[in-house]
This record gives C-alpha cells, sequence and structure tokens, in this order.
C-alpha cells in the first residue's frame, strides 16, 4: 500500500496565510489615511516586512496560544471572561511578587489581569504613570523585563490573559522620539505636532476643550530653545504624536509587536479618541481615528493573533460605539471598549432613584451587539466620573435638565447634598461652566465609608446591597465586567495621597489605594460580605451561556422608574435581568417584560410572583430564566 504523503506547514506558511487573510483589511486604511502622500505598495512591502520579522521572533509557547485562538477568535466573549485591574506596586510591591499573588485571582475567578501602567514612565510628574519615556523598559520601580516575562508566563499558565496600557496619543517629552525631535533632528520631530509660530495653535484652540483646565490649561506649549510650539493635550509634558506621518503608525506597531512577544495578551490603547486632528473641529473621534485602530489591529492579527485591543475612549454614546466596528469597520477595530456610558448611568439612576434616563440612554444609543467585540462594563476606575448627561437625553426625561442633573450628582457624590451617603470629592471644576467630575472608590461612593464611620448597621447593610447591584450589572449586562482592586472588598478612599507632594495636586488617587490584604483575609464584617456576594455572582455568571458577550443585550422599556431591565437573548433561551435602584421594594409586572421565569438565578429559589407582580427587593438584581 502506497502511503499519502504529508506536507508540512512551516512558520513561514501560517505567516502567509495570515497575510493573505489580512492584507484586504489594510489597504483601504492605509489609502484613506495617507493617500497620495506614500506609496501603498511600497509601505505594505515594509509591513509585511515587519510583521514577519516579529512573527519570526514569537515564542514557541505564544505561537500555540496564537493558533488556539485563531481556531476560537471570539474567546474573549465568553461568559468565564472576568476581568482585574491593578497597581503592581500597590497589589504586590514588585513584579516579582505578583505571582504569588495568583491565587488569590483565581479564587476570585479572574481571567484579564490588567497591570496598570508599568512601562518606565518620566521622572517626576507623570500621569500616574501615562507619561512614558520608555515602552521597552518596565519601570525600575516596579523590576526589570525579564521580571515582566516571568509574570505573564505564570499568568498564562494560570489561564489567565496579561493586560497592559499602550499610550498611543502621546510620548512623554523625555521619549528617545522627543529628545531626538527636541534636539532638531527633522525626522523626529515629524513625529509630533509642531509649530514655528501660535498661528495655527490659535486657530486650533477655538474649537478644543482643555481636558485638565485646573492644572494644565490650553493644548499647546512654547519651548524657547526650540522656539516652537508643540500640542500638549494632556500635560506640558505629553507630546501629542503626528499620526499623518506614517512613520509614527510604524514606530508604534513595532513597540506593540515587540510587547506581545513578551507576553502581553490584551492592550489597553490610552487616548484613542485624541490620535487624529482636524482644523475647526474638538479633534476627538474624528473618522481617521477608527481607520488608524483597524490598521493596528488588524496588523497586530497577522503577527500576533493572540493578542486584541481595548480602546479607552471616554465619550459620549454616539461617539463610542464605533470603537467597537461600524459599518466598514465592523469586526475590524477594537474588540474592547470600555462602557463607561454604563457606569455613568449606574451613579446616575442609584442617587435619583430614577431609571428612566438610564432605560433611553442604554435602548437609544446602542446596538443589542457586535460582530467580533464587545463592551468592558464597569462601576469605577482609576480614573474620575465624567457626567456625561446631556441635553439631547434628558429633552426626553419630563422636569430633567442636563446641567441641573450634571450638578446633582456632583454635589451628591462629593457628599454634600442633604440626602447623600456618599463620600467623594469633586474633581477639575471648569471655573466657566461649572461642571464638574468626581473621584472615589466604588465604597465610598456607594455609602460604606459614612457607614462604618457611623457604625449603623442598617446603613452598611444598604451600602453592601448598592455594591452587590452594581456587581450584578456589569456581570451581566454583556461583555467582560472589571473588577478595580479592593472593590471586592469595599476598600474605602485613601487621602494619604495629599502627603506627597508628587500626588498631593491630583485627587484621583484617593481611589488608588494600596491593597488591604488584611481585609481580604477576613472572614467576616463588610470585605467579607462584599467579596462573597462578588464570588457567587461571577461563579454564576461563568455558568450561564446566555451571559456571554456576543449574546445580545435588550434593553426593555417598562415605563418602571425605579426599575432597569434588560434582557440577554441567548439562542436556547433567554435571562431577563431586573435591577432596583432604590432602597424600597418594588413591583414589576411580568407582563411588561413578557416572562415566565423558572428561577432566579442569583439565589436559586423561583422568584415570588403573586397576581402576575413579582416583588423586587431594595437595591436587588434578579437574573431570571
Amino acid at each position: 500500500m502506497q502511503e499519502t504523503a504529508r506536507a508540512a506547514i512551516t512558520d513561514d506558511d501560517l505567516f502567509a496565510l495570515r497575510w493573505d487573510r489580512g492584507r484586504r483589511d489594510l489597504t483601504g486604511p492605509i489609502r484613506r489615511l495617507y493617500g497620495e502622500s506614500i506609496d501603498a505598495n511600497a509601505f505594505l512591502d515594509r509591513l509585511k516586512l515587519l510583521l514577519q520579522w516579529h512573527w519570526r521572533e514569537r515564542p514557541a509557547d505564544l505561537r500555540l496560544l496564537d493558533l488556539t485562538r485563531d481556531l476560537n477568535p471570539d474567546w474573549f466573549l465568553s461568559e468565564k471572561m472576568v476581568a482585574y485591574v491593578f497597581y503592581i506596586d500597590k497589589f504586590a510591591g514588585r513584579l516579582a511578587n505578583l505571582p504569588a499573588h495568583i491565587p488569590y485571582l483565581q479564587d476570585l475567578g479572574v481571567t484579564y489581569a490588567h497591570m496598570m501602567p508599568c512601562l518606565k514612565p518620566r521622572p517626576g510628574a507623570n500621569d500616574g504613570g501615562y507619561a512614558v519615556m520608555d515602552y521597552r523598559e518596565i519601570d525600575p520601580a516596579l523590576g526589570k523585563m525579564a521580571d515582566f516575562q516571568q509574570a505573564t508566563l505564570k499568568f498564562r499558565a494560570a489561564g489567565i490573559s496579561p493586560v497592559i496600557d499602550m499610550v498611543l496619543n502621546h510620548t512623554a517629552k523625555e521619549h528617545d522620539w522627543a529628545v531626538r525631535a527636541r534636539a532638531g533632528d527633522p525626522f523626529y520631530q515629524a513625529f509630533y505636532r509642531m509649530f514655528d509660530d501660535d498661528t495655527l495653535p490659535r486657530a486650533y484652540e477655538e474649537t478644543l476643550v482643555e481636558i485638565f483646565p485646573a492644572h494644565a490649561p490650553g493644548n499647546f506649549t512654547f519651548y524657547p530653545d526650540m522656539g516652537k510650539w508643540v500640542w500638549t493635550t494632556f500635560n506640558e509634558y505629553q507630546w501629542d504624536l503626528n499620526w499623518e506621518n506614517p512613520e509614527v503608525f510604524l514606530a508604534v506597531l513595532d513597540t506593540i509587536l515587540f510587547l506581545a512577544n513578551k507576553g502581553v495578551e490584551v492592550f489597553r490603547l490610552d487616548a484613542v479618541a485624541f490620535m487624529w486632528k482636524r482644523m475647526g473641529t474638538g479633534c476627538q473621534n474624528l473618522p481617521e481615528v477608527h481607520d488608524l485602530l483597524q490598521l493596528l489591529t488588524q496588523s497586530t492579527r497577522i503577527a500576533a493573533p493572540a493578542v486584541i485591543h481595548k480602546a479607552e475612549a471616554i465619550v459620549g454614546p454616539s461617539d463610542l460605539v464605533p470603537y467597537l466596528g461600524t459599518d466598514t469597520h465592523a469586526g475590524k477595530v477594537s474588540q474592547l471598549a470600555y462602557h463607561n456610558n454604563l457606569m455613568v448611568q449606574y451613579w446616575s439612576s442609584l442617587a435619583s432613584g430614577d431609571t428612566r434616563l438610564m432605560t433611553h440612554v442604554m435602548k437609544t444609543h446602542f446596538p443589542e451587539s457586535f460582530r467580533r467585540a464587545s463592551f468592558a462594563p464597569y462601576i469605577r476606575c482609576h480614573d474620575d466620573i465624567g457626567w456625561a448627561i446631556t441635553p439631547e437625553d434628558t429633552v426626553h426625561i419630563p422636569h430633567m435638565d442636563a446641567k441641573a442633573h450634571r450638578d446633582y450628582l456632583s454635589d451628591f457624590y462629593n457628599g454634600s447634598h442633604p440626602t447623600s451617603w456618599a463620600r467623594g470629592a469633586d474633581f477639575q471644576v471648569n471655573a466657566e461652566t461649572g461642571d464638574r467630575r468626581t473621584n472615589g472608590t466604588f465604597a465610598s461612593l456607594a455609602g460604606l465609608e459614612a457607614a462604618v464611620e457611623a457604625d449603623d448597621p442598617a446603613l452598611i447593610e444598604a451600602a453592601i446591597a448598592r455594591i452587590r447591584l452594581g456587581h450584578a450589572l456589569i456581570a451581566a449586562y454583556g461583555g467582560i465586567p472589571l473588577i478595580y482592586m479592593g472593590d471586592e472588598i469595599g476598600m474605602t478612599n485613601d487621602h494619604s495621597y495629599l502627603n506627597d507632594p508628587g500626588l498631593a495636586d491630583d485627587g484621583r488617587w484617593m481611589q488608588r489605594p494600596a491593597m488591604d490584604w488584611t481585609a481580604a483575609q477576613a472572614r467576616t464584617g463588610p470585605a467579607a460580605r462584599i467579596r462573597a456576594d462578588l464570588k457567587h455572582i461571577l461563579a454564576t455568571r461563568k455558568a450561564t451561556p446566555q451571559l456571554a458577550g456576543d449574546v445580545p443585550t435588550r434593553v426593555i422599556v417598562t415605563g418602571h422608574r425605579a426599575l432597569f431591565v434588560w434582557q440577554r437573548l441567548g439562542d436556547d433561551r433567554s435571562v431577563t435581568c431586573i435591577a432596583n435602584f432604590t432602597g424600597q421594594p418594588q413591583l414589576f409586572r411580568v407582563a411588561d417584560a413578557d416572562i415566565l421565569p423558572d428561577i432566579d438565578l442569583l439565589t436559586g429559589h423561583a422568584p415570588e410572583i403573586a397576581q402576575g407582580l413579582m416583588t423586587v427587593a431594595p437595591y436587588a438584581c434578579l437574573w431570571l430564566r
């Protein structure tokens, strides 16, 4: 019998197959972004060589992961995905200590570990690590690249995807590119937005907003030693990159793939909304940004298919949706994006006890699902809460004014409103508009700090219930729920940052406390209860396929002011979720959601229904199937 010869597939064969698959998704963005300024075919040749070089350098274990995820490209949409976000120093001290804490994350159910800025920042003020001076080195205070690689290896062995920040809009002014530009190198001066006089900067400023009006007003900085103005959207020491220059794209992609080969599986792409500039606009969320994201995402998919990207775009609803792919970009741009609107609406409804705005915003502005992409819902993050409440939305809610509601929320969460149980603080007060943003940990904003200080068991119970409600919301709404370090044990505001001159002018450090490992090990008290609640919620999520990220989410309009209702439309059956945003029990007509539930998945019991009315306990969230 003649044996059939088996052809061996080489690594170069795999690369060729992936290049052929991805090339068509590269050509359109290249032509739209750079037009006649470059030879598109020559640029593609350079891009192919860059991708092939990094593919050949890719470690064997990561190539196996690439193949696994090529066969299961929707891996990140699984209902089993749970994210944990932390500062390495505040969680473990140094990178070398991080693997020892993996069992803690596994016990919680974590499959996605976001290590907050860990690349080498500029010395001194550095915007919490987001002013990076070397993307290929680890912050020396945390360890070395070898420590980072060892940590990613341990995470991967534990089934946890390592995640880091990649700042795309700017570099630190101490970055090598910026140093060369400042020394007069024209090649690197073209990497940044530089102007010989203030004519164009003044023209741009007419339509730009200030990100940090309190301590970094304006968007441009003059450097006498160069005789040039530099675009500095965030801080003087953060220089905006010129993404109209294709060399910037190639240099940044080169860095991303370098880090991917060190074990990074997810890149949080920071400040993506600001990447492209155009006179006469706010220079945020311009269409070219989505071409850039498609170019980055599809290039990465060729050389490192195991890697995905998450867009950090904290913008309004109409601007947010395109970051997950619409029209020609559907399924081709960032696979994840923060759902900051869900966060804002959670806190808005919690303060007012009225979910009508939440229902309108979530129903009107967001599709029920995306193609191979999903949101990452969260309740709070390392940054402040910006009250994205617009007149276009409040006009649909009787007797609600956008500015008045924003002021109410700011007062409520800074604790000055008479009915408030929150302990937060104003951030970046805009003297012209009066708008304010809000700082505070989840537990402090939810009332636990004030309740514990008052030593009032009833208030403590209410605060724990609000926290449980928030965790149940993000675990069931769709996408990967993000748990910020300390929220699982109800950590409250930390004001010790005021004693550090390097941090004292940035109130966001109040919600970035060091991990309280004593509270994490407690078996009684609020910390233990909050952690037990969250573990149960996440375990139930993982056992419920209808909560996967690719399952459509449909908001149900019931007209009930206290309840927010949504359904997860599984192929086999649906799960209906009902959240009570008040401290009083509410009655709900089951006919309003067209459901006949057998069980509440979170309690394991059938809901109480009498005469077609279901009772929803104060601050309860039901997952009905």
